[in-house]
């Protein structure tokens, strides 16, 4: 007898896009008496359609959140380092309350360091600057954690081996939508949980051969994928993940209907 088994699923964030201005009015009116910005409807629509759907480890935020983290960055002035680095975190701080009231246990999804676009035009040297930025990052996703967020997912452009050693942890995962094998190289080394397509799914299988792999996240599978992820973890090690773009709505349903093997 065939037997159908589920996996579980992994949100890494989502790009609601900016609404339609009847849209977002709408929204807002419903919220009346209480923050209901731009930012604040998009943080809210990046979550909701993962709840309605029944994602597993649900993840708001995204790309998205750039504006709102460089709002918490002090001695920035146009995306330049132009005096030491301190955190101002109350908006990241209103953000998690807003995410935690959606979910309890929710990740939340921010741009890593270097998909800022920062410029350090202060320190002049490589590792004191290194030293701020991740000092500040630090600082700030323990204020999201204080808050009730679960852990942090940041979204990468390019995986830096400096950052991803000075930040990967069990409430920090980096995740890049579409990873070269050196990008892979360079999570795999200090991270043992990796999302990635299915194109890139043997890439990770010969990569483990050289490091620990824990768990796989298979980003948006089909049958074959799934199949193919199991002929080399055990179903508890392997989960599916989803990072939303467009038509989240039935972007998420999908994703969770997708979400299985038989046996």
């Amino acid at each position: 007898m065939v037997k159908r088994v589920n996996l579980f699923t992994r949100a890494f964030g989502a790009e609601p896009g900016v609404p339609d201005v009847t849209a977002l009015a709408d929204w807002v009116a419903k919220h009346r008496g209480k923050t209901a910005d731009l930012h604040a409807y998009l943080l809210e629509q990046s979550l909701s359609p993962q709840c309605a759907a029944g994602i597993t480890v649900p993840c708001g935020g995204g790309m998205f959140t750039k504006d709102r983290v460089l709002e918490c960055l002090k001695g920035i002035k146009d995306t330049r380092v132009v005096d030491d680095m301190y955190i101002e975190p109350k908006p990241l701080i209103d953000d998690a309350h807003r995410l935690v009231a959606q979910k309890k246990h929710v990740w939340c999804a921010i741009p890593a360091p270097d998909a800022l676009g920062i410029t350090d035009c202060y320190y002049n040297d490589k590792d004191e600057w290194y030293d701020a930025i991740y000092c500040a990052y630090t600082d700030l996703m323990r204020a999201q954690r204080d808050t009730g967020i679960e852990g942090h997912v940041l979204i990468s452009e390019r995986m830096d081996d400096y950052e991803v050693s000075s930040l990967a942890s069990h409430t920090v995962f980096f995740f890049q939508p579409t990873p070269d094998r050196k990008s892979l190289e360079t999570v795999m080394e200090c991270q043992h949980r990796i999302a990635v397509g299915k194109e890139q799914l043997n890439i990770v299988f010969d990569l483990a051969n050289e490091y620990e792999l824990h768990q796989l996240i298979v980003m948006d599978p089909d049958e074959g994928s799934i199949r193919n992820a199991l002929s080399h973890l055990d179903p508890d090690q392997v989960m599916v993940g989803g990072y939303c773009t467009d038509g989240c709505n039935e972007y998420w349903k999908r994703l969770v209907d997708s979400a299985y093997y038989t046996k």
